[in-house]
């Protein structure tokens, strides 16, 4: 696969978890947020309720579920690069904050609420 299509297979990806998210009644705050540290897929609401997003996608269960492919080091990532968004971008305080990973498979879409 290509760069350019596994990018467009990531942004189908990405626009099918925040249509599932929006339909589950939250609204979005930031799509691929980036730093000099990394880039967070997603950031969703639902009133003071904050979840930071990873999102990966696959087009076939060939190299594992896109689910494994979120490591302890990239879950670590994840938190660092949420605590630097809450301390520069967040225009409220938050009263929760969850992280979840969005395991995209031949267009399937699964949400793993607090995966971590």
């Amino acid at each position: 696969m290509s760069t350019d299509q596994r990018r467009r297979l990531g942004a189908e990806g990405e626009a099918l978890a925040a249509a599932w998210y929006l339909a589950n009644g939250y609204q979005p705050v930031a799509t691929n947020w980036r730093c000099r540290d990394g880039e967070i897929d997603l950031i969703v609401r639902r009133a003071r309720l904050f979840v930071f997003c990873e999102v990966k996608t696959r087009s076939s269960a060939a190299f594992g579920s896109p689910v494994e492919a979120v490591t302890r080091t990239k879950q670590m990532r994840l938190r660092r690069l949420a605590a630097r968004w809450l301390q520069d971008e967040c225009p409220v305080h938050p009263s929760a904050l969850r992280f979840d990973v969005v395991s995209i498979l031949a267009g399937q879409v699964e949400v793993i609420e607090g995966a971590f």
